[in-house]
Parts: structure tokens; C-alpha cells; sequence
């Protein structure tokens, strides 16, 4: 196999490539296999009236997205999906591919993408897409199948009978069986408006919408394994997160801010733009329990936590606020627990975790890569002043008489008030 098959391979089982539709100028060379990468839309295409709102923000998403690699793309929006291309100017093929490689790699992370793709973008023509496919099948083992489609019914072959012809000369070609049920490869084979795309895999992307269709939020941090899921879950709603981090000080360290921080920074690549807010807590915590909190120290502190949070939402244009709670995984979150912390703020708390569990949660962090910076050391401030009996059953009246001796609504203006911003490049 030649340096330019073996990059060629690599486009379709691991990274993608970008291309701009083949026109009349275009080499043959070029045309017979410039690769691409193709992002499939998800829920965006059942949208109705205002599908064209979501495309658009959508395509916004995956510029800046793009614009971390410092890659020049030009992007081109068909009916259901998006291609993405690196002008080849006078670079090598390995030099385009690892270009492509990189885009590709970024915008896999972009919310709103149900699934990537990674084609050869050639002619439009049945030659054009037999020889591609042909190309990309070369060294493969085990039974194909092809699925055809044409988006431009124009096309003077149907579906069914391009993948016919493709199926029939891959066997010759490479004597490969066919099973149509169950394949080792499946090859793509799609009809646009001025080329094909031809493929053999793909992977999934993130799904959902586009971040920022659903407003704005602030996102309870506190370092552990839950919050950072919980964030990425409603980003993938459409949902723009800003981040509030409790961290002990002055009673502790500053570890939770490193890893408040580095967590942000993981995340940062679902949405862009995001800014960590640190709260230092631990006086506000010796406060409470001298208030006489007692077995309602944690409750009082959460409730002070959304205050807090609540504030720092109207300064950011925030409509929600979103925390990890998994209903009785731990003493805060049961049923009663629950109800007490939302009646502390007026804004809706969403809690996109409730139904999971541990496992569940932690399998998700993985997939997220935020687990292992979750699991590091550090001093939470919610393990400060925490008393031997925790309240599982906390009244709203008992917890409102401790906020009144403190005037929490005050406290949480003021701790607001010295919040420092981060934000991760």
C-alpha cells in the first residue's frame, strides 16, 4: 500500500477530513479522493418553523469550535448535514490529511451532531463513486453490504440500483461476500447536489442541540464526580453553562479550585466561552454553625449555595441553575431534602441526574474524560463543619429560622459579590 492509501485508511477508522464540492476545475485526482468530513444533523431536522434558527447557531457552534485549531475550513450547509473543508493549497496529501485529522477531531465534541462521518468526496458520477469504493474496501475482510442514498433524486441511477452496481464490483475486485443483515463493512454511499460522498464508517456525535438554543444557565461545580455530568448533560440540551465553585478557603487549600478549573476546562470544548465563578465559603460555613444549624448544617449551607448561585445567575443572564443531586444517593438528596433546597430560590433548579445512579453516572464521566480529574484529592468544603447526624427530613420552616438570624438573602449578595472569574483558554 502506498504513503497516500495508508493516509487515505486512516480517514475512515480514526480522524476526518474536510472538502468543498468537486467542481469542473478540480483534477481528476482530487476528485477521486479528497476527503471530507461530514456532520450529520440530529434533532435539529424534526425542528419546524424555526429549524433554520437552530441550523444557524448550530453552524456558529462549529466555526468557533473549528477556530481552536487555527485551521482554515470553509464550511458548506446541505439539507441534513454539514460538510467541512481545508483548502489544499500547496500542501502534501499526509500534510492535508493531519489538517483534516485535527478538525475533525474538534468537532466531534460539538453539541447538536448526531453522528460524523468521514468520506472521500468525488464526482457525481456512478464511476467516480465505484472507484471509491472500491479504494476504500481494499485490504478489508469479512462480508459488505453498500447502502445507497440520493439526496438529489435528479441523479439519473437509483439508490438501489448504484448500490447493485458498487456491491457487484467490490466482489470483483476484491472477491468480498455480501450480507446485507449483517455485515463486517458497510459502505456509504450518499448523492448530494454536486458530488457523492463515499464512506465507510463514521462515528457518533454528541446528539442533542446546539448550545445556546435553550438560554443560559449557572452550574453548581463542587469538584466531584456528579456536577461536571450534570453540566454536560444540559449543554447537550442546548443549555449554555457558567460555572460556581465553593472552595473552603480560607479554612482549606486551594486544590478544589485547581481542579473546579481543570473540570471547566474539560468541558469547555462541549460549548466555548465558558467562565468558572469561585466563591470562598468557609467563613460563611463557620457562620451557619454558630447559628445553631446542627444537623441542618448541610441543608443550610446548599440553601445558601443556590442563594448565592441565584445572584450570580441574574448577573450573567442566567434563567436556570443546575446541580449533580441523584435523588438518596446521599443524605441532601432525598425526597424532603430536595423540596427544601428548591424552595430556597425562585429559579428553576434542573436536575438532569436524578434518575441515575452511581454507576451510571460514572460511566458517563469516563466517556466525558472528566472522571479522573474528578477522582483527585482535595478538601471539599462540603465535608467541612459537617455534624455526626445529618437531617434527612428537613423542614423549610426550621431552616428559614436559621437564614433569618444570618439574613442569608444579604450573605449571598455579599458572597456573590466576591466571586473571581476564571475563564480556561
Amino acid at each position: 500500500m502506498t504513503a497516500g492509501a495508508a493516509g487515505r485508511r486512516s480517514w475512515h477508522t480514526g480522524w476526518m477530513s474536510v472538502t468543498d464540492p468537486v467542481t469542473a476545475a478540480g483534477t481528476a485526482e482530487q476528485a477521486a479522493g479528497e476527503p471530507c468530513v461530514l456532520l450529520k444533523l440530529g434533532e435539529i431536522v424534526l425542528k419546524g418553523r424555526n429549524r433554520q434558527q437552530f441550523e444557524r447557531l448550530l453552524e456558529g457552534n462549529v466555526r468557533a469550535a473549528v477556530r481552536d485549531t487555527a485551521v482554515p475550513v470553509e464550511l458548506v450547509h446541505r439539507e441534513g448535514v454539514v460538510v467541512l473543508r481545508v483548502p489544499r493549497q500547496e500542501r502534501t496529501p499526509a500534510e492535508h490529511a493531519t489538517l483534516v485529522d485535527q478538525v475533525a477531531a474538534r468537532v466531534s465534541d460539538v453539541p447538536g451532531i448526531v453522528r460524523v462521518c468521514r468520506p472521500l468526496l468525488v464526482p457525481k458520477t456512478p464511476e467516480a463513486a465505484v472507484a471509491a469504493a472500491i479504494r476504500l474496501t481494499e485490504g478489508t475482510s469479512g462480508a459488505f453490504a453498500v447502502r445507497a442514498r440520493r439526496r438529489d433524486k435528479r441523479f439519473p441511477v437509483t439508490s438501489s440500483e448504484l448500490a447493485v452496481l458498487i456491491g457487484r464490483e467490490i466482489q470483483a475486485a476484491h472477491g468480498l461476500p455480501v450480507n446485507l443483515k449483517h455485515p463486517d463493512t458497510e459502505v456509504f454511499v450518499e448523492v448530494d447536489q454536486r458530488e457523492v460522498f463515499v464512506f465507510t464508517g463514521g462515528q457518533p456525535g454528541q446528539g442533542g442541540l446546539p448550545v445556546g438554543m435553550s438560554g443560559r444557565a449557572v452550574a453548581l461545580m463542587s469538584g466531584g464526580i456528579d456536577s461536571p455530568v450534570a453540566a454536560y448533560r444540559m449543554m447537550r440540551r442546548g443549555l449554555r453553562c457558567y460555572f460556581l465553585h465553593f472552595s473552603g478557603m480560607p479554612l482549606t487549600g486551594p486544590e478544589s479550585i485547581y481542579k473546579a478549573y481543570a473540570l471547566v476546562r474539560g468541558l469547555d470544548r462541549f460549548q466555548g466561552g465558558s467562565r468558572l465563578f469561585v466563591v470562598p465559603f468557609g467563613k460563611a460555613q463557620q457562620a451557619l454553625a454558630t447559628s445553631g444549624a446542627d444537623r441542618l448544617q448541610v441543608m443550610a449551607q446548599r440553601r445558601l449555595m443556590l442563594k448565592t448561585a441565584a445572584v450570580l445567575a441574574r448577573r450573567v443572564g442566567g434563567a436556570a441553575l443546575v446541580t449533580g443531586d441523584s435523588l438518596g444517593q446521599v443524605s441532601s438528596q432525598t425526597l424532603p431534602n430536595i423540596t427544601a433546597l428548591d424552595d430556597a430560590v425562585s429559579l428553576p433548579i434542573l436536575r438532569p441526574l436524578l434518575g441515575w445512579d452511581k454507576t451510571e453516572i460514572m460511566a458517563e464521566a469516563r466517556r466525558i474524560r472528566t472522571l479522573a480529574i474528578s477522582e483527585l484529592p482535595d478538601q471539599d468544603c462540603c465535608t467541612l463543619l459537617t455534624p455526626r447526624r445529618v437531617e434527612t427530613r428537613a423542614r423549610i420552616d426550621d431552616l428559614r429560622r436559621i437564614e433569618g438570624r444570618l439574613d442569608a438573602d444579604e450573605l449571598a449578595e455579599q458572597l456573590a459579590a466576591t466571586a473571581q472569574e476564571y475563564r480556561p483558554e
